[in-house]
């Protein structure tokens, strides 16, 4: 399990290499929700997944080519996450095709 730093901004995307892979990921707000994209290799594997605290965002999508997960965690109890609070209440953490 790798931490994905995050600033508390409504919307942001970072550049980053996870398992090998060249990943961009870009993160909105939009009402109450926030939103999660994901390229790899300037291709994309999910557009628009809403984020859920403890809840994989690319389960069952392994076909698309890309190697893992991500999960956002609620270190203060079991809330949805809010931009606000990420990168010190919600943290974001990839997890490598074996966890």
């Amino acid at each position: 399990m790798l931490l994905v730093p995050l600033q508390a901004t409504p919307s942001q995307t970072l550049s980053i290499k996870l398992g090998g892979q060249s990943c961009a990921i870009a993160l909105r707000t939009n009402g109450p929700n926030l939103y999660f994209d994901l390229r790899k290799d300037n291709s994309p594997i999910i557009v628009g997944s809403i984020c859920r605290n403890r809840q994989r965002l690319l389960v069952g999508l392994g076909y698309r080519g890309f190697i893992g997960d991500f999960v956002f965690v609620d270190s203060q109890g079991d809330e949805q996450p809010v931009y606000s609070g990420l990168g010190t209440r919600w943290n974001l953490y990839y997890l490598g095709a074996d966890e």
